[in-house]
């Protein structure tokens, strides 16, 4: 697949090819589905918890004797109708961790990115540099590149100064491109891949 190699100021400066294993493949929705589902479940912390009555206090005996009261029968004031006693099947600390296979994952991931070359969506970048960590440079790349869309920008490693000019950019959200995943891929209109990153992507999904 050729693609069209643009320079900061949006213009044209050549081509690349994109691998046709990874921005070709069979688009599953299904899989993407579930991969989706469960980077949302591995992202929840689990750390809901209340009292039962085992946790709470007082009780210890009954409140009064089982018969000869009129009254119903009570066997402990931490019981679950009675006013600060436990909570019944309660939520406790529990992980919501889902397991699928590494090959399973990454191909999610291929097709998200498959379905966004489908649809025009990758941009490809000769290089992304800035001389000035400003986001008002930043905004003025993004309005060329993709005006009035969300943008997904995949950098080959680290870099300060473009991480900063993007930061209070709210449509904007930078990531080291062996960090790629399916969530993002779908929450972003637009993909931005320098073409020094596009051979960190070969390397991880090829």
């Amino acid at each position: 697949m050729q693609v069209q190699v643009m320079n900061m100021a949006g213009e044209k400066v050549g081509e690349a090819e994109l691998s046709d294993a990874i921005f070709a493949a069979p688009i599953n929705k299904p899989l993407m589905h579930q991969a989706l589902l469960r980077q949302l479940a591995n992202a929840r912390l689990g750390t809901h918890s209340v009292k039962g009555r085992s946790d709470v206090s007082g009780g210890g005996r009954k409140p009064w004797k089982q018969k000869g009261t009129g009254r119903a029968r009570q066997g402990s004031i931490r019981a679950a109708q009675w006013r600060g006693g436990g909570i019944i099947f309660g939520p406790t600390p529990r992980s919501y961790e889902q397991r699928m296979p590494r090959q399973m994952r990454r191909a999610a991931v291929r097709s998200a990115l498959s379905d966004k070359a489908a649809s025009e969506r990758i941009l490809v970048l000769d290089i992304l540099a800035l001389q000035e960590a400003k986001t008002r440079e930043m905004e003025k790349l993004m309005r060329t590149l993709a005006p009035d869309a969300s943008v997904l920008i995949l950098m080959p490693g680290d870099d300060l100064t473009v991480e900063q000019a993007a930061n209070n950019l709210p449509y904007v959200k930078l990531l080291r491109a062996s960090y790629v995943n399916i969530r993002d891929l779908l929450n972003y209109d637009y993909v931005v891949i320098p073409q020094d990153a596009l051979t960190v992507i070969e390397q991880i999904l090829g």
